[in-house]
């Protein structure tokens, strides 16, 4: 029997942790079409916990595109500092480490999860909305992300989803500019 509140099976996003983001990206715009990546180093949050302590999260680059509706996440952290992306894989080491969903009531998502016995890995907000990671690893081999809703987040999305359907298969990385909505190609 499913508990009442773990009905979401919306999965949006596939991230997998890579030891060369670089080369990952080219494995995914040959192998299988995917692009552009929008490739995003260092994610900002505030008010970050790591499995219930204050914590900053993990320096680390990240890479999104677009294969149809689902996002299509890697991430490379190149050092050893604990965090997430480290409970589940050793520097070097690389796999599937989370399907992410964005549920219409954050909180009780998140609540649902932890009544059910999952940990709670990582919570904070980047942005204008909260993030976090929840430790299914022991039971499904990958943790579960909920992307808490924002307008804010939906553009960018929105932005992705747009530049994927448009994507001639050249400049396979946009970079967001900074501090800016423009995007710069490379």
């Amino acid at each position: 029997m499913i508990p009442a509140l773990l009905t979401n099976s919306s999965f949006m996003q596939v991230c997998w942790v890579v030891p060369d983001l670089r080369a990952a990206i080219d494995a995914w715009v040959r192998s299988a079409g995917v692009g552009p990546f929008f490739w995003f180093d260092e994610v900002p949050f505030t008010d970050g916990h790591h499995r219930g302590q204050p914590a900053t999260f993990p320096a680390v680059s990240a890479a999104i595109a677009y294969a149809g509706d689902v996002q299509v996440e890697l991430v490379s952290q190149d050092n050893d500092d604990p965090g997430v992306f480290r409970d589940v894989f050793r520097a070097g080491e690389g796999g599937l480490h989370h399907l992410a969903i964005t549920p219409t009531d954050y909180e009780a998502e998140r609540d649902a999860y932890l009544a059910a016995g999952a940990a709670l890995a990582f919570e904070g907000v980047t942005g204008t909305s909260r993030t976090c990671w929840i430790d299914t690893s022991p039971t499904l081999g990958f943790m579960i992300e909920l992307l808490e809703p924002s307008k804010t987040r939906e553009a960018w999305f929105s932005k992705m989803r747009a530049a994927a359907r448009t994507w001639d298969g050249s400049d396979s990385i946009v970079v967001p500019g900074a501090g800016t909505t423009e995007i710069a190609r490379h």
